[in-house]
């Protein structure tokens, strides 16, 4: 709809894990550069994490387009299956046939004489667990059971674990101990911070085609880094929506006070609402405004006792009450 208005061949904020509009911020670079490492070292075991939006599937897709003819891998987008839809997937996904089998030690012996078997033409497996914070605690020790599948001198099955930070807390269980005693690389992806958030912006708009990358003035940078967090998912929408806003208000460059409109919009009814903390601070102005009443009204109550004091007030009242 706003693409011929701003000169665009396709839309640049779209929130797929694409990796032509990926930008390999420093924190990016070194959480690709950790995942290469365990590839290339064949770590058994490697974690990145990260909050939501941050662009960590996205960097899996990176790293699956640039792997070569020598990887196979296998990867999980829904981690919530049962032990022996865990194991038949995985063994779908390497392309192994499992019409027959029905149990997991029937699976467990396809995918081991695999493994030997891309061992022996020097091929890697890898399997990547998307969104491992959802992983029960039965199937992240079927995960780590995985890894005993190995030789003397390496292992056969290398798995990338990919989650949000409760991941962290997971795998401080004091049950997962066995499981964190073999991660061997680790990683956590912040978010992008102010000067990165510009670089991005321009980045997507000049990978969807854009003549002018600087459609977004440094004031409306300044309120989607603010908005946003500099997480890229929450940037991708805002600034979506703020070209849908622009091309109806045929603004160019887009302002400040577009992005806040956006994203007043964007918070709904339900965010708008008065946070509770604003009654509890006006329930509790509107007692002290009672007591320092109470006080110049009857005389009677002694600040050099403040301790009782409010429960004193509360004594003089009811007495006033009562005499009426």
């Amino acid at each position: 709809m706003y693409e011929q208005f701003y000169g665009l061949k396709e839309k640049p904020f779209e929130i797929t894990p694409d990796p032509r509009f990926l930008y390999m911020s420093e924190q990016h670079r070194e959480a690709y550069a950790h995942l290469t490492y365990a590839l290339n070292e064949s770590k058994g075991f490697t974690v990145i994490t990260g909050e939501v939006g941050t662009g960590k599937t996205t960097l899996i897709q990176m790293l699956l387009a640039r792997l070569d003819g020598h990887t196979r891998t296998a990867h999980l987008f829904n981690p919530k299956l049962s032990t022996r839809d865990f194991l038949k997937y995985i063994c779908h996904d390497l392309g192994l046939k499992t019409e027959g089998l029905t149990t997991k030690g029937d699976l467990l012996t396809l995918l081991h004489s695999f493994l030997l078997e891309c061992y022996a033409r020097k091929e890697r497996v890898v399997l990547i667990v998307d969104e491992a914070q959802t992983l029960s605690p039965k199937l992240l020790e079927e995960v780590r059971l995985l890894t005993n599948l190995e030789t003397p001198k390496t292992k056969l099955l290398q798995v990338i674990l990919m989650g949000q930070p409760e991941l962290d807390t997971i795998l401080a269980d004091p049950r997962c101990r066995q499981l964190k005693q073999r991660i061997s690389v680790r990683y956590h992806l912040k978010p992008l911070n102010r000067n990165e958030t510009k670089e991005y912006i321009e980045k997507r708009l000049k990978v969807a085609g854009a003549r002018d990358c600087h459609l977004f003035d440094e004031g409306a940078v300044r309120v989607i880094y603010k908005c946003s967090g500099g997480i890229p998912r929450l940037i991708n929408v805002l600034c979506d929506n703020a070209l849908v806003t622009g091309y109806v208000e045929e603004k160019r460059p887009i302002d400040k006070q577009v992005i806040r409109d956006v994203a007043k919009d964007m918070e709904g009814p339900a965010l708008t609402r008065r946070p509770v903390w604003n009654y509890v601070f006006a329930s509790f102005v509107f007692l002290i405004v009672i007591v320092g009443i109470l006080f110049f009204w009857t005389k009677e109550i002694s600040l050099g006792d403040l301790p009782s004091t409010l429960e004193s007030a509360g004594n003089v009242f009811r007495a006033r009450i009562l005499r009426q």
